[in-house]
């Protein structure tokens, strides 16, 4: 699930997900060590005192688990403990916090799984904190790049070795209002990210303000939110093959200026973002209903969200389309990582392979139709991480919907899939997303030049990274 700008958003998407609409986007840590039976796993070369992982399971799982689980998460939970009988995993329920987790792996308060964003994998990696899975996954007989979309499996792969268990996939496309498109006379086919000469007409066309402010945008972008899908759809890069920032790269000034035309189109950043911050965007209001938006780019769950609506909206979509005009997307998520010094890494090894397991995800899947059945809702697809575990659930659950517009949606996203990138693996990955949308809020306000701002980010992220790995 993507980032949204502001506080507010932020505060309404927990609101959401706690209401079981979406997959969790949560972290995991555990009060103190486990009290099991591992071996000691693997160190940050992939030897231990125990000689590596084994495929024994038993003894207590301390973790930082599903916070606020909903069915999908859930019914996962309730698989492994079912398939796990000798495991005792004790979960706490609170998000992660970069700060708390290396204060406690300082104090020796180590948890033995924890649950992160995918952009934290690879600093702590650097650092020594987490321990190399490889060893893992050979003992479980698991494949990464077989399991996972291997695009998933590069955001948590460091120096050669994967360093966790990804989970979810929420591929990013532009969602269409197609009563503002019609009644502006624009067409599916003019909302192409890679052309502007197409694209900033027709956003234009559908613009609308009263006093200077907007009251309907042609286009969202989500400036901050996608900055990655942007740069990196744009032709920009964020790391080099060893994970040192790139912000600097002249293909990610290009980028921002690429965004910054289609905002300045609709009256410029600061009235497009309180415009947007007002948006009613989990509520019966939200920017569809009151044709607030022609077109916005999301991911893939938000289509979850407008589904009690469908008979309100005409909905479309479209793939976001990079800078050779081919469909793009960028991995996203979360996963669960063993610390180093967890006392029971077995355990932790096999609990975090059989909650990202296919007959897992199909418990997950049987789980979110039911729920969607009693509550009349619209089954969207289920996006894991697993194109295994995707397919199966799509031949599984997914039916005509009965609203032509909102299959044509459910049927792009499933398109966009196989079109992922990795943001990749860097000892300075949440530090790089920080600076990006800094460098793109201060050039879209124009307190910046696009390359002025990139470049005060890299020198930023630049003493990160050699911080984190001296």
């Amino acid at each position: 699930m993507t980032d949204f700008e502001g506080n507010d958003m932020k505060k309404r998407h927990s609101a959401f997900v706690a209401m079981g609409v979406a997959p969790v986007l949560l972290a995991l840590a555990a009060c103190g060590g486990g009290d099991g039976d591992g071996d000691g796993g693997a160190d940050a070369d992939g030897n231990g005192e125990g000689g590596g992982f084994t495929a024994e399971a038993s003894g207590a799982v301390d973790a930082w688990a599903f916070d606020n689980a909903d069915d999908v998460g859930q019914a996962r939970l309730d698989h492994a403990e079912e398939t796990l009988g000798d495991l005792e995993i004790q979960l706490d329920p609170t998000s992660f916090d970069a700060q708390k987790f290396t204060t406690r792996m300082a104090s020796g308060d180590v948890p033995d799984v924890v649950q992160m964003d995918r952009r934290y994998v690879g600093t702590y990696a650097a650092q020594d904190l987490i321990q190399p899975l490889d060893q893992c996954f050979e003992a479980h007989e698991v494949t990464p790049d077989e399991r996972w979309y291997p695009f998933v499996v590069d955001d948590v792969r460091w120096n050669d070795q994967v360093w966790a268990t990804p989970q979810f996939y929420q591929p990013p496309a532009v969602l269409l209002n197609k009563d503002v498109m019609d009644a502006a006379g624009v067409t599916n086919e003019q909302i192409d990210t890679s052309d502007l000469e197409v694209l900033l007409p027709a956003v234009e066309a559908m613009y609308a303000e009263s006093g200077g402010n907007p009251t309907t945008l042609g286009f969202d972008p989500q400036p901050t939110g996608q900055v990655t899908l942007w740069l990196l759809g744009m032709g920009g890069t964020l790391t080099d093959e060893e994970g040192a920032p790139t912000l600097d790269d002249p293909a990610n000034a290009a980028a921002i200026e690429h965004v910054k035309q289609i905002i300045d189109a609709q009256g410029g950043y600061a009235p497009y973002k309180s415009f947007t911050d007002s948006f009613d965007f989990f509520g019966e209001q939200n920017q569809y209903v009151a044709d607030q938006v022609g077109a916005q780019i999301n991911a893939q769950w938000y289509p979850n969200v407008l589904s009690p609506y469908i008979d309100e909206v005409q909905l479309n979509a479209v793939p976001f389309k990079n800078a050779d005009g081919e469909n793009f997307a960028v991995a996203g998520g979360t996963a669960f990582v063993i610390p180093a010094g967890a006392e029971n890494p077995d355990g932790a090894c096999a609990w975090m392979v059989e909650v990202t397991s296919l007959e897992a995800w199909e418990a997950a899947g049987a789980a979110r139709a039911a729920t969607l059945e009693e509550n009349n809702g619209v089954f969207t697809g289920l996006f894991t991480g697993s194109p295994e575990a995707d397919q199966t659930i799509r031949d599984t659950y997914l039916e005509p919907t009965g609203n032509e517009g909102m299959d044509q949606v459910i049927e792009t996203y499933y398109e966009v899939l196989d079109y992922g990138q990795s943001v990749g693996a860097s000892p300075v990955g949440q530090e790089i997303v920080n600076e990006l949308t800094n460098a793109m809020t201060a050039a879209l306000l124009g307190d910046k030049t696009p390359e002025q701002a990139l470049t005060d980010a890299q020198d930023t992220v630049m003493r990160a990274y050699e911080s984190n790995v001296d």
